[in-house]
C-alpha cells in the first residue's frame, strides 16, 4: 500500500494527520476491505472510530450495497433484539405491524455495530449465530431467515475485562476480533494536534463568518502537551468555543488553558472507564449490610444472655450502640428530638437530676426483648449515678445525645 493511496483515502474521508500509527491502521483497513472478514475497531471515545467502517465498506465489493450504522449503546435493552433482527406483528405490546431489523435491511451490504460492548448477553448469543451461520430469527417468529452481511464492530470498552466480569461472551469476542484495528488516541499523535486545530479553526471561521483564531507559540506548546482525554472530539469542541467567545483572534496559553477540562494534568495517562464502577459499589454496600446484620444478630443473642446473668457487666453496649443505631443523617424536629442536644447540654457544675421509674421485672424463664434489656440497663445506670445523665452515659459507653434520645424513646423523663 503506497503513501499516495493512503493520502487519497484521507482526503476522501476527511482524515487529518500524518502520524505513523494512524497511517498503519488506515493501511490495514484498506488491505482487508476486499475480503469479508469481520473487523473489531477499538479505541478511546472521540478518536474517530466511525470513519473506518466507511473506509472498509467503500473499498469492498459490497460498496453498492447498504451501509447501516447502529449505535448499540443508544438502543433500550428491551427493544434491542427487535431493532437488530426485526419482529412479527403482535409479537409484543405495540408491535402493530411487521418490522424489518437492521440485519435484514443490510443484506448484501455492511453493518457497523458501534459500542458493541453494550449489548445484553442474550443479544450477544443471537449475534454470534449471525456471525457463524448467517441466520437469525425475528422476535415472535419461529422462521429462520438468512442474511449475507459483513459486520464491522467498534467499542471503547476493554472487552477482555468485560469477559472476566461476565458481561461479554468470550466466543463472540474471538469471532468479532478476526481483524483488530486500534485507533491511536490523540496524545499519541502529537504531530497531528496542531494540524487538526488549524483545520477546525478554518471550518468554524467559515461557519460563523469571522476571522480564524490563531495560537501564539506558548499556546501551541500548551495545546500539544495537553493529554486530550476527549481526543479529537474535545479538540473540536474547544476550538469552536474559542472561535465564538474570544474577541481577540490570537490566543495565548493562559486563555487556552481555561478551556481545558483537566488543566495541569497534561502528562497523566487517560483512564478508560470499564463501565462496572456502579456494580462494584453495589457489591461492596451489600457486603457491608450483610456484615452489619450478622453482627447485630450475634450482639442480640449475647445481650439476651447478659440480661439473664446477674453478674453481667455493661461495656457490651459499646459494641451494641453503633450497630442498632447507625449515624445516618436525619432531620431534627421538635417532634422526634429532645429539647436539648449534645452540643446544647448545660455546662453547670450540678447536672440535671431526673427521677427514674422502677425497672421492669421479668421472670427468668420469660423471653426478654432487646428493647427491654436496653431500657433496664439505662434505668440502672441512672439509678447508680442518682439521675446524672452525663455520668450515666459515660458508664454505658454511649454519647449523651444518644442517652437523651433513649430516655425520650422509652418514656423515662
Amino acid at each position: 500500500m503506497t503513501s499516495t493511496e493512503i493520502q487519497q483515502v484521507k482526503q476522501r474521508f476527511g482524515i487529518i494527520g500524518n502520524s505513523a500509527l494512524l497511517n498503519r491502521e488506515i493501511e490495514k483497513a484498506l488491505l482487508i476491505a476486499p475480503t469479508d472478514l469481520t473487523v473489531l475497531i477499538t479505541g478511546e471515545s472521540g478518536v474517530g472510530k466511525e470513519v473506518f467502517p466507511q473506509i472498509i465498506h467503500q473499498n469492498s465489493a459490497r460498496k453498492h450495497g447498504s451501509y447501516v450504522a447502529v449505535n448499540c449503546g443508544a438502543i433500550p435493552e428491551g427493544t434491542v433484539d427487535s431493532e437488530l433482527f426485526g419482529h412479527e406483528k403482535g409479537s409484543f405490546t405495540g408491535a402493530l405491524a411487521e418490522r424489518k431489523g437492521y440485519f435484514e435491511v443490510a443484506d448484501k451490504g455492511t453493518i457497523f455495530l458501534d459500542e458493541v460492548g453494550e449489548l445484553p448477553i442474550a443479544t450477544q448469543a443471537r449475534l454470534l449465530r449471525v456471525l457463524e451461520y448467517g441466520e437469525f430469527i425475528k422476535v415472535g417468529s419461529s422462521k429462520v431467515q438468512k442474511t449475507d452481511v459483513r459486520i464491522v464492530a467498534a467499542t471503547n470498552v476493554d472487552l477482555l475485562k468485560a469477559i472476566r466480569n461476565g458481561k461479554f461472551r468470550e466466543d463472540l469476542y474471538f469471532r468479532l476480533n478476526t481483524v483488530p484495528i486500534n485507533i491511536p488516541p490523540l496524545r499519541d499523535r502529537r504531530e497531528d494536534i496542531h494540524l487538526l486545530f488549524r483545520k477546525f479553526a478554518v471550518d468554524f471561521a467559515e461557519k460563523y463568518r469571522m476571522p480564524a483564531i490563531q495560537l501564539t507559540d506558548d499556546a501551541r506548546e500548551a495545546l500539544i502537551k495537553y493529554r486530550w482525554p476527549g481526543n479529537i472530539r474535545e479538540l473540536k469542541n474547544i476550538t469552536e468555543r474559542m472561535s465564538i467567545f474570544e474577541q481577540e483572534r490570537e490566543i495565548h496559553a493562559e486563555q487556552l488553558k481555561t478551556y481545558f477540562s483537566t488543566p495541569g494534568l497534561e502528562h497523566l495517562p487517560a483512564v478508560i472507564g470499564s463501565g462496572d464502577g456502579d456494580a462494584r459499589s453495589f457489591a461492596n454496600e451489600r457486603e457491608i449490610l450483610y456484615q452489619i446484620l450478622f453482627d447485630m444478630r450475634r450482639d442480640i443473642n449475647e445481650l439476651k444472655k447478659l440480661a439473664l446473668n446477674e453478674n453481667a457487666s455493661y461495656p457490651l453496649l459499646d459494641r451494641y450502640e453503633p450497630v442498632i443505631k447507625p449515624t445516618y443523617p436525619s432531620v431534627r424536629t421538635k417532634e422526634n428530638e429532645p429539647a436539648q442536644y449534645a452540643d446544647e447540654v448545660p455546662e453547670e457544675n450540678e447536672p440535671e437530676i431526673i427521677q427514674t421509674p422502677e425497672p421492669v421485672q421479668k421472670p427468668s424463664d420469660q423471653p426478654v426483648s432487646l428493647e427491654e434489656v436496653e431500657r433496664e440497663m439505662i434505668i440502672k445506670a441512672l439509678e447508680r449515678h442518682k439521675g446524672r445523665r452525663r455520668n450515666a452515659a459515660r458508664d454505658l459507653k454511649i454519647s449523651e445525645r444518644t442517652l437523651y434520645r433513649k430516655i425520650k424513646e422509652y418514656g423515662l423523663e
